[in-house]
């Protein structure tokens, strides 16, 4: 069974940044070091494949929608 790499997309950065633009969140079945947990999309999608993983992405819902 193929490891999981779960991601969200982070709040404060906008699409036009030149900054990393996703948070890693967790990785499940897999042994794996990630030493930051700022990532661009691309930088994860190399590392899944080189380890046959399955990216998740977790949707977060809108600050005006949620509701307290």
């Amino acid at each position: 069974m193929a490891g999981k790499i779960f991601f969200r997309e982070r709040r404060e950065v906008g699409e036009g940044d030149q900054i990393p633009r996703f948070n890693l969140v967790a990785v499940a079945d897999m042994d794996l070091k990630i030493h930051v947990t700022h990532m661009r999309k691309a930088e994860m999608e190399q590392i899944a494949t080189a380890l046959g993983a399955e990216l998740v992405e977790l949707t977060v819902p809108d600050r005006a929608t949620r509701s307290r």
